[in-house]
């Protein structure tokens, strides 16, 4: 009789659960544990800000499992409130510590699958022990800032980093009715975007009544019992009652670091293309990872819910037996800015340039649906695509919600290589109450073909 496999998963969020029941599934006579620090598995990340703000109305809305749900549907066994602190490689095992009852043992496993996910960017000179400071990145956050809120008279909120976390909690506070302050050390707001797209996005928390500073290096913070009270930038003292932290994530490779395995430039974990590590036997996923820019075909660190739940699948599956291969990404990513949407897909100009592309730009604007139509409101395009080859390289959009659409068929393009001119030549959905006479991606291709014949 053939033992059953063990099969070891760290980490419960999004990664770490969708490998871990994918084992399961394939090979239902396989022993799966998933071990996770915190009280809760399987949760929506991306979701907490809308949670804040009410859109969403409940903390478990976005608990898809409990430990209890997960064995029962999925027969995955979890331990909650455990860590791994150590792995060793020879013996197949890792040491594991009970959080509630400090006691520590052994387990071993056939296969395991790093999980552990990203950790917030911390400031510097920011005292995080602070009452009123906080990062926003687990439930356990989400809660501590609903209560300091519902506990506290609190009117100004501080947002440092205006990426995508920092931009969506600048609605989630306003609709909440406080006060908000942005703080970005770079020169534009959402400094992963094309600029054209930053300064559209800024205009529009200005007209909120959002106060932004840009180009900010160095911030002073002054305490009062525990608590940042105010802080100076630009010469000048400015109040504040909650200070929120938003500077992206780090990989959480610390155990993967200890344990000797390979780690690339960007913090994150090198697997090759079954997810395995330098180690066979143990494979890496989600936020941990770097993974392989489809464009370039070079490493990147691309932290995405999308991107945790595809890598986790494919590891649980291979670390049954499976074949699955992670060929890389294409990023494609959105944001809401109040009632504008906002997406970004492969290359930016700034990304293009690090790597040296010879490209053209086109851009156009264009109606959402016929301008005769109630609701009908502008969206705008920028497209970048390789001079010789006609390759589609990346494209940015803003405007309504069918822009999360165009980027969509912009990242099929890509992947399939397929050029810019036939943008101009596809046949596009039309009706009045849904969309233009002629797509806003027609015009980019129009543009294109244009620039091509000069």
């Amino acid at each position: 009789m053939i033992p059953s496999r063990k099969i070891i998963v760290i980490g419960g969020n999004a990664a770490g659960p969708a490998a871990a029941a994918k084992a399961k599934r394939i090979d239902p006579s396989a022993e799966v544990i998933l071990i996770e620090a915190s009280e809760f598995i399987s949760t929506g990340s991306c979701e907490l800000p809308y949670v804040l703000s009410g859109e969403i109305e409940s903390i478990n809305q976005i608990i898809f499992f409990t430990p209890d749900t997960f064995w029962e549907e999925k027969k995955v066994k979890v331990l909650t409130k455990h860590t791994v602190e150590k792995i060793d490689r020879r013996k197949k095992s890792v040491n594991v510590k009970n959080l509630e009852t400090t006691q520590y043992y052994e387990l071993f496993y056939d296969k395991l699958i790093l999980a552990t996910g990203s950790i917030p960017n911390k400031l510097e000179h920011l005292d995080y022990s602070s009452l009123n400071v906080f990062s926003f990145k687990t439930i356990a956050d989400l809660i501590s800032v609903q209560n300091y809120i519902k506990e506290n008279k609190s009117k100004v909120v501080t947002i440092i980093g205006a990426g995508y976390i920092g931009i969506e909690l600048v609605e989630t506070f306003s609709k909440l009715g406080l006060d908000v302050v942005l703080i970005e050390k770079e020169k534009e707001i959402l400094p992963e975007f094309e600029l054209e797209i930053s300064k559209i996005c800024k205009q529009i928390l200005a007209s909120s009544n959002v106060r932004i500073f840009t180009s900010i290096d160095n911030l002073h913070f002054f305490y009062d019992k525990n608590r940042v009270s105010k802080f100076k930038v630009d010469g000048r003292l400015i109040e504040t009652d909650i200070v929120i932290t938003a500077l992206g994530f780090l990989p959480n490779n610390k155990l993967a670091v200890e344990s000797a395995l390979e780690i690339g430039k960007s913090g994150g974990v090198k697997v090759n293309s079954k997810l395995q590590t330098s180690d066979s036997n143990i494979f890496a996923v989600g936020d941990l990872i770097e993974v392989v820019n489809k464009i370039s075909n070079r490493s990147m660190s691309l932290k995405l819910a999308s991107i945790a739940k595809a890598t986790g699948q494919i590891s649980g599956e291979n670390a049954v037996g499976g074949n699955k291969y992670f060929s890389g990404v294409i990023k494609n990513i959105s944001i809401r800015v109040f009632d504008t949407y906002v997406t970004s897909v492969g290359m930016s100009t700034a990304d293009l340039r690090n790597e040296r592309f010879n490209y053209n730009t086109v851009y156009a604007e264009n109606q959402s649906i016929m301008k005769v139509m109630p609701g009908s409101r502008k969206n705008f395009g920028l497209l970048h695509y390789d001079r010789e080859t006609k390759r589609i390289l990346g494209a940015c959009f803003i405007g309504g919600k069918e822009v999360s659409g165009y980027s969509d068929l912009i990242s099929i393009m890509i992947d399939n290589k397929i050029p810019v001119t036939q943008l101009y030549e596809l046949s596009y959905n039309y009706t009045p109450s849904l969309s233009p006479l002629n797509n806003l991606l027609y015009y980019l291709g129009n543009a294109a073909n244009k620039k091509s014949l000069k």
